[in-house]
């Protein structure tokens, strides 16, 4: 058996750089979503994340403080880096990462290297996490990190927990909007064809299905979807320029248990929606830099 695991890795988490966490909560609070407690990174970030019952969440990604991002960056920190290349190019808010979990992220990352993928050197860390009923633990990771030339805006990681976060997470995983996963991750590029080999170097996934408007890679749990701008249009109403020739991350698809719950949660809060046939869109805003699209569970 080779150094690649013979299993595809599952979804774990979307990483969203925000102007600053508080301006995040409040706009996913309004969306319906429960935020966990403010954490913060030893090297200089911070989130509030939003856990979900299919064990995947999202990373609202904001800067506690400069100073100790900018450090960690020039001493070689990949995920500081890449944060501050994004926010340099694209602006402070949108959708950065996608993380798949992984049981050896150190195979990951020789794996990475071995095909001259690797965005740079592994990062271990943990963190403190408190959940609602005051209970504290300490959260540990070590990540791999991949990348594409082609792709500046956009990269790739495995996550694979030292100590896993704790199982009962009930609390933090109910949301008023009724979410209860993430079903897919759409990416957008010219050529879409062209990364698949990239999304699925990380997902550790060969098998590729193609589509009217590009290609999908399935992961355990979710589908990345790798589309064209035509296409993005057409399934998420979201018009970008083709001119722009990397990878971006531009929606993700919740699963609801009931879309009736959530228009009428986001109906209530004043949030600005379309719907289009069994879909409900919100557009970005400010705290919520990418699409975020909402399906009945079938």
């Amino acid at each position: 058996m080779n150094e690649r695991s013979a299993k595809p890795h599952p979804l774990d988490h979307v990483v969203l750089p925000v102007v600053n966490i508080d301006l995040a909560r409040e706009r996913l609070g309004k969306l319906g979503f429960t935020v966990a407690a403010d954490a913060r990174h030893p090297f200089g970030t911070e989130n509030a994340c939003v856990f979900f019952a299919d064990k995947t969440y999202l990373e609202p990604l904001g800067i506690a403080s400069v100073e100790e991002s900018e450090a960690s960056a020039r001493q070689g920190n990949v995920f500081t880096a890449r944060n501050r290349a994004f926010r340099f190019r694209c602006g402070e808010e949108g959708l950065s990462a996608v993380a798949f979990a992984t049981s050896d992220a150190g195979r990951d990352h020789r794996h990475f290297a071995g095909s001259g993928s690797s965005a740079g050197e592994m990062l271990q860390f943990s963190r403190p996490m408190k959940m609602p009923d005051g209970f504290e633990t300490i959260a540990g990771f070590k990540l791999a990190f991949a990348a594409e030339l082609r792709a500046p805006d956009f990269f790739l990681f495995s996550v694979e927990r030292i100590n896993p976060l704790p199982s009962d997470r009930r609390a933090l995983e109910t949301h008023a909007n009724g979410v209860t996963g993430i079903a897919e991750i759409a990416l957008c590029a010219p050529e879409p064809a062209a990364f698949a080999a990239f999304v699925g170097l990380a997902a550790a996934q060969s098998a590729v299905e193609k589509t009217g408007f590009g290609v999908n890679i399935a992961a355990p749990n979710a589908k990345i979807s790798l589309m064209t701008p035509e296409g993005l249009e057409a399934y998420f109403e979201i018009a970008v320029s083709s001119a722009d020739r990397g990878l971006r991350g531009r929606a993700i698809l919740f699963t609801v248990a009931d879309l009736a719950v959530t228009e009428a949660h986001l109906a209530a809060n004043g949030v600005t929606y379309t719907r289009k046939n069994n879909r409900i869109l919100v557009k970005p805003a400010p705290g919520q830099g990418t699409l975020f699209a909402f399906e009945e569970t079938r």
